[in-house]
């Protein structure tokens, strides 16, 4: 578990936004825009796993690659604690500095078929990004290639062969090791298993929490399996159309929502042992519009608590607790079920 009373986090995240223009008629006028990320505040402190769960589309996987600037920020600050640069805001760094910077920020995707090019082999998968950042070359990239491999369970004699002779976890596997090595600070994790067999996830998991005890690792692990995000998380964070509801440690967040959205998904956590009884929470209606979000909270349309105050007030983030924030009007007079205890 991180200090939280750390002096500064290592990535910290103010007031971001992403908005994509949606343009009509022949003249492609701006008409309007989808909030993909609305005003999103966080911080993740240096060696902690953050969750970062939610609904399909609600923005978990824009705010990564926002995170990256593999797609530029609309608006907002995006800080990261560099071992070279110092403090620095991602959206004002010019490319150079933007090169120096992703050698200690990279990414792991979500589809270990679509994320590999199927025309070059393990070494120059792996050895790409230290060749583009000039971290090795020759005997040596062969050398730090071939460790990589080992790191993360691949022999290095498959370094000269295709992707195509690998299965989706060894696949996967290969991305990781392409992420890593550069050895950098911070990784985010893109659903990096969803896409794989249950038992092998469990071992794409146990292999991230080795890594990260290992090389010194700080990941935001976006999801939506809470099971797996309640196995490998330090603290959560709970997105919907595209603005972050609820942020606790995972097992705070899980046993004590504070917010109805978080009630509704944790009470849809399958149980492996059926006899317990579970009561679910049953939302209506659709999922919010980005292009066209309701007033005041977004979630009031499908809320089993919402009053008059929620569709006429945006509520404010605010710390209901110690390291328990949570954007909801009544918060401090509900009293919401949890799950049963995943994080033991």
């Amino acid at each position: 578990m991180p200090d939280y009373a750390q002096s500064e986090p290592l990535l910290e995240v103010n007031h971001l936004k992403k908005y994509f223009p949606i343009r009509r008629g022949f003249f492609k006028k701006i008409v309007g825009y989808v909030k993909a990320v609305d005003d999103v505040s966080f911080f993740v402190m240096e060696g902690e796993t953050l969750g970062l769960v939610g609904e399909s589309g609600c923005g978990k996987t824009t705010t990564g690659r926002t995170l990256m600037r593999a797609i530029p920020p609309t608006s907002g600050e995006i800080l990261f604690r560099d071992p070279n640069l110092g403090r620095v805001n991602i959206p004002d760094l010019d490319p150079d500095q933007l090169k120096l910077v992703r050698k200690n920020m990279r990414v792991i995707f979500q589809d270990p078929y679509a994320s590999l090019n199927p025309r070059m082999t393990l070494l120059e998968i792996v050895g790409a990004p230290l060749r583009a950042m000039n971290l090795a070359k020759g005997k040596e990239l062969e050398d730090r290639v071939a460790e990589m491999l080992q790191r993360v369970g691949l022999r290095p004699e498959y370094m000269r062969r295709y992707p195509h002779a690998f299965s989706g976890g060894q696949r996967q596997r290969i991305g990781l090791a392409r992420a890593l090595a550069p050895l950098p600070k911070f990784v985010v994790c893109d659903e990096p298993v969803s896409a794989l067999d249950v038992s092998v996830q469990a071992q794409i998991l146990n292999l991230l929490e080795d890594l990260q005890a290992d090389l010194g690792l700080t990941y935001l692990f976006v999801a939506h399996d809470l099971s797996v995000v309640a196995h490998i998380c330090d603290r959560v964070a709970v997105m919907y159309v595209g603005k972050i509801v609820e942020l606790a440690e995972t097992q705070e967040l899980y046993t004590k929502p504070k917010h109805p959205y978080t009630e509704a998904l944790m009470s849809a956590i399958p149980l492996p042992d059926p006899r317990p009884r579970q009561k679910r929470v049953l939302l209506t209606g659709e999922v919010a519009n980005p292009a066209n979000p309701p007033s005041g909270c977004y979630f009031h349309p499908r809320c089993n608590y919402a009053i008059p105050l929620c569709s006429q007030e945006t509520p404010v983030w605010r710390e209901i607790e110690p390291g328990h924030f949570v954007s909801c009007h009544r918060a401090h007079e509900l009293t919401l079920a949890g799950a049963v205890d995943l994080t033991s």
